[in-house]
C-alpha cells in the first residue's frame, strides 16, 4: 500500500512537469508551423526573463499577483467551491487600497497597513458576498462571480471617477508617499524594478493557506464541508457559514494582488475599461499547482516568467506574444487531458475487474 502511495505522489508530481515539458513542444511547433525560430524565441524569452537585474525583478513583480490569486481560487477548490471571481476580488482589492492611499492622512506606520487590510477586507467581502448567496439562496458560485467580476469593475470606476478622480487625467490622484509598499533598496540593487512587500507576503500567504486548511480546526471543517456538505451538517458544523468563510478567506487572497498593484507597482488607481486578468490566470495557475499552496507558487513562477518573458520573444525573434497565451492554455490542456486519460483507466479498471469477479 505505501508502495502504491508513492507511485501516485510521484505521477502527481510528474503530471505538471509532463505538461509544461509538451506545451513547450506544441508551442515550438506553432511557431515553426508559422515561420518562426522556436529556439530563438525561447532563448530571447529567457534571456528577458533572467538577463539583467532589472528583468529579474520586473519578473519576480510579475509573478507576485499571479501567487495572490492562485492561492484564492486553490482555497475555494479546496473547500469544494469553485471562485472565478478572482478579477472582482482583484479590482476590490486596488480600490480599497486605494481609496485609503490617496484620501487617508496618516504616518506611514499606520498608512500603508491600514491601506493593505482596507483593500484585502474589501476583496474578502466581495467574495464573501458570492458565498452567502450560495449558502442562503443556494445560488450558484460560478454565476454570482462571473456576475460580481463585471460589478467590480463598474463600481471601481465609479468610485475612482466621482471620489478620486485627478483632474484631466483618467486616473486616480497618486497614493500618499506614506501609503507606498515599494521596496526602495531592494529595487535599487535590481535596476529600479517595481518590488514591494508583496513579494515577501506573498509566500507567507502561501505558508497561511496551508497552515489554516490542514492544521486547524476550522480548515478541518472548510474541508469537510467541500468533501460533504451534508456529512459535515450531520457531524454538526455550519455548512452555510463555512461556505462565507472559505469565499471570504479566497476574496482576502485575491484582494492582496490588488493591494500590492497599487500600492507598490503603479501608485494610482485608472479608470479600466477591462481587469487585468489576474484572477482568470490564477485559475490556470490553481489548476497547474494541484491547489496545493507551493504548487501554486511554482506554477505562478512559471506563468509569471511566461508572461514577461513574452516580450522578449516579441523583440528578440518577432514571435506575437498571444503564442505564450497558446502555450499556457496547451500546458492546462495537457493537465486536463492526464486527468481526464486517468479517470478513464480507472472507469476501464474497475469494469474489468467487475468483470473478473462475476
Amino acid at each position: 500500500m505505501n508502495k502504491a502511495i508513492r507511485v501516485m505522489s510521484a505521477d502527481s508530481a510528474l503530471v505538471p512537469l509532463v505538461a509544461i515539458v509538451l506545451g513547450l513542444l506544441v508551442g515550438a511547433l506553432i511557431m515553426l508551423a508559422g515561420g518562426y525560430n522556436p529556439l530563438t524565441a525561447y532563448a530571447s524569452l529567457l534571456e528577458k526573463v533572467v538577463g539583467d537585474p532589472y528583468n529579474i525583478g520586473e519578473t519576480i513583480r510579475e509573478i507576485t499577483p499571479l501567487i495572490f490569486t492562485g492561492l484564492s481560487v486553490a482555497f475555494a477548490f479546496r473547500t469544494g467551491l469553485f471562485n472565478i471571481g478572482g478579477e472582482g476580488q482583484v479590482m476590490m482589492g486596488m480600490t480599497g487600497a486605494a481609496i485609503v492611499g490617496v484620501k487617508a492622512n496618516l504616518p506611514f506606520w499606520l498608512h500603508a497597513p491600514l491601506a493593505v487590510i482596507a483593500g484585502a477586507l474589501l476583496g474578502g467581502l466581495w467574495g464573501a458576498v458570492a458565498g452567502y448567496l450560495k449558502a442562503k439562496r443556494g445560488v450558484n458560485e460560478v454565476i454570482t462571480t462571473i456576475m460580481l467580476n463585471w460589478i467590480a469593475l463598474y463600481l471601481a470606476n465609479y468610485i475612482v471617477s466621482h471620489f478620486l478622480l485627478q483632474p484631466g487625467q483618467q486616473r486616480s490622484y497618486m497614493i500618499r508617499d506614506t501609503a507606498s509598499v515599494s521596496l526602495t533598496a531592494i529595487s535599487a540593487m535590481l535596476g529600479d524594478a517595481r518590488l514591494h512587500w508583496g513579494i515577501v507576503i506573498a509566500p507567507l500567504a502561501a505558508v497561511v493557506f496551508y497552515v489554516l486548511l490542514w492544521r486547524t480546526r476550522q480548515g478541518f471543517e472548510l474541508r469537510a464541508v467541500g468533501h460533504s456538505p451534508t456529512a459535515a451538517e450531520y457531524a454538526g458544523m455550519s455548512v452555510g457559514a463555512n461556505v462565507v468563510k472559505a469565499m471570504f478567506i479566497g476574496g482576502v487572497f485575491a484582494g492582496l494582488a490588488g493591494v500590492f498593484e497599487i500600492l507598490g507597482v503603479f501608485h494610482y488607481q485608472v479608470l479600466a475599461a477591462s481587469s487585468p486578468g489576474y484572477g482568470f490566470d490564477g485559475i490556470a495557475v490553481a489548476l497547474l499547482g494541484g491547489n496545493h499552496p507551493l504548487g501554486v507558487v511554482l506554477a505562478a513562477v512559471l506563468f509569471g516568467s511566461l508572461t514577461y518573458g513574452s516580450a522578449g520573444m516579441s523583440f528578440g525573434a518577432d514571435v506575437p506574444p498571444e503564442i505564450i497565451r497558446v502555450i499556457i492554455g496547451t500546458v492546462i490542456f495537457f493537465v486536463a487531458s492526464h486527468g481526464i486519460i486517468r479517470w478513464i483507466l480507472r472507469l476501464v479498471s474497475g469494469k474489468r475487474k467487475s468483470g473478473e469477479v462475476a
